[in-house]
């Protein structure tokens, strides 16, 4: 499989994301940056201390991040199984703001197949609209690589409509070789405009410009190959406005502006959306409002 797609070159990898961070985006591109990403997140809670009210209130932020008009709702919601029917509930049946789930074994991935579909399975009759899988990373690194693959087809079929994100945990992959195997290994049996996702956010390492990069060019290549469009969400790490930024350059300048929607490209992130808001008035007005202006809307999630 690996001399079959190829390896990476980590030093271009490098070369290439440090450019990234060095573009100047100004005025009125600016705020259209930042109005794009606020549109790209996935307002996440995912502890286990969530309860229905906590949820709740992560509903209400994502439906109106801010009093501005103008600014876009989030993406999605991502919460645990058990709190998608509390999310549904808030969020009512006509609304732009979907539900995602974190499902199969999360973050773990390690338990038997059977429960981890009727963990899927529980996630959508409650109203998910998406399901976050985690591969079996220990299958993978085995080199068990069909294993993993019919565990995908296994959850995509489970799943039914609801959009599939396949989570690589790219910090227990280890090498950028081994992220592009497992980015193809997932792509092949993905349908249009399903997802690979780097991380479950919760070890060590999650997004990265590098492992985002190696990720997005495997979706290129995938795609020019095939003509099928296979969606990029970076989840863990990132919480700046400048760095959510920095990803939609590297999207636009590798996969181009179709890549630049929300049913194609999100961010997972649980403190990135009151960092995008503030830039966003800053933008506006001028002037920074202090960071608990946007905070304190979010202190009960």
């Amino acid at each position: 499989m690996f001399n079959e797609i190829g390896p990476v070159d980590g030093v271009g990898i490098e070369e290439r994301v440090a450019k990234y961070t060095t573009r100047s985006i100004k005025k009125n591109a600016k705020l259209f940056g930042l109005k794009l990403a606020t549109s790209m997140v996935d307002l996440t809670t995912l502890e286990g201390k969530d309860t229905p009210g906590k949820v709740a209130s992560l509903c209400q932020k994502a439906l109106s991040p801010h009093d501005d008009p103008s600014i876009p709702t989030v993406a999605a919601v991502c919460v645990y199984p058990s709190m998608v029917r509390h999310a549904r509930r808030a969020l009512g049946s006509a609304t732009p703001v979907r539900i995602a789930s974190v499902a199969t074994a999360f973050p773990s991935g390690q338990a038997p197949l059977r429960t981890r579909l009727a963990e899927v399975r529980a996630a959508v009759g409650d109203g998910a609209d998406e399901i976050d899988m985690v591969i079996n990373r220990g299958a993978f690194l085995a080199g068990e690589f069909q294993l993993v693959q019919d565990e995908i087809v296994a959850v995509r079929e489970t799943c039914g409509p609801a959009t599939l994100k396949v989570i690589l945990e790219v910090s227990e992959l280890e090498t950028y070789d081994n992220i592009r195997a497992a980015s193809f290994l997932a792509m092949r049996v993905l349908r249009p405009n399903d997802f690979i996702k780097t991380s479950t956010g919760k070890t060590s390492l999650n997004a990265t410009l590098g492992n985002n990069q190696v990720m997005i060019e495997a979706i290129r290549d995938f795609y020019l190959n095939t003509g099928t469009a296979i969606a990029m969400k970076p989840a863990g790490g990132i919480r700046t406005a400048k760095q959510a930024l920095q990803f939609l350059v590297a999207v636009k300048e590798t996969l181009g502006d179709d890549w630049l929607t929300n049913t194609r490209y999100r961010f997972g992130a649980s403190s990135l959306l009151n960092d995008l808001l503030r830039q966003i008035e800053k933008e506006r007005t001028g002037a920074y409002q202090a960071p608990y202006y946007f905070s304190e809307a979010a202190e009960s999630y």
